[in-house]
């Protein structure tokens, strides 16, 4: 395999990766700022680096919303950057960049070629930075690949899941949202689609794909399965999204089709549920 740079090494998706990719050269903020475009080029060059994997991101959806400068700033300049470099590059997205609301929302699962309409901070930088890498970007006429994902959840740093543990052990009963329908993904699965896709990248079947695990659920499905599978005893009570204001719109119907990234690459899609128990058996529950 070439030589892989992993780019946010220490989220929860480039941990994972990490592990499974244990020769890559593996960098975060410290050790390089994706948004320096001059120390990007010259840490490429030097460590002869050809395909980069980008899990690095500004995820605070809702801090993002007062904070559109540093957003932007890593999830659209930064991307270029590496794009610019020539390097193949495989550029992690969002759900987000579809609309929250209107015409183009959609109640069946987002194709790759549905129309991006982002409505919150996050969201439009995201999308920005999708438009960007494929604009005027020598990684265009390589191959480049954007992997749209949603829910993301790992053992590592902060996720739904260990928030729900967290409450599950603290409270005898919580509230969660059961109008917002989407896909969980255990960032191990997404993980091992990369190194999937990898060796296959080309021109060819560059492109943006969706990859999240299998099944549809509301984030109360979600938190309630948590609290089942832990043996937690925590009452999940399901509430409507105007009962919990957040500061960006969440989506209410954000599951993506993945039949075109499993047909070009053969990737697996384990069922959410399956890959939830995964996770807590890693965390000892």
């Amino acid at each position: 395999m070439s030589k892989v740079l992993i780019t946010g090494c220490n989220g929860q998706l480039g941990t994972e990766l990490g592990a499974l990719l244990p020769d890559a050269i593996k960098t975060d903020y410290d050790t390089l700022d994706i948004t320096n475009a001059d120390a990007v080029k010259r840490f490429v060059d030097k460590n002869k680096i050809e395909t980069i994997v980008n899990c690095a991101a500004y995820t605070a959806v809702d801090k993002a919303e007062d904070d559109f400068d540093t957003a932007l700033k890593i999830n659209a300049k930064g991307p270029k950057n590496l794009a610019d470099t020539g390097a193949k590059i495989i550029h992690i997205s969002t759900d987000y960049v579809f609309p929250v609301s209107g015409p183009y929302q959609k109640n069946r699962p987002y194709k790759t070629d549905d129309p991006a309409l982002p409505e919150s901070i996050y969201g439009i930088t995201k999308r920005k930075g999708e438009e960007l890498i494929w604009t005027g970007c020598p990684s265009v006429k390589n191959a480049t690949i954007i992997i749209r994902t949603a829910w993301l959840y790992s053992p590592y740093g902060n996720n739904f899941v260990k928030t729900m543990l967290r409450l599950g052990e603290t409270k005898s009963d919580i509230n969660v949202v059961n109008d917002q329908i989407g896909t969980p993904t255990y960032a191990a699965d997404l993980a091992k689609a990369i190194v999937t896709i990898l060796p296959q990248m080309n021109r060819e079947n560059s492109g943006i794909y969706h990859f999240t695990d299998e099944g549809v659920c509301s984030w109360y499905d979600f938190a309630t399965e948590i609290m089942t599978m832990a043996g937690l005893p925590c009452d999940v009570h399901p509430i409507p999204t105007s009962e919990y204001p957040t500061r960006a719109k969440r989506p209410a119907y954000s599951v993506l089709d993945k039949s075109k990234i499993r047909k070009v690459f053969n990737v697996e899609t384990p069922h959410w549920r399956k890959s939830l128990q995964e996770c807590l058996q890693r965390l000892g529950r």
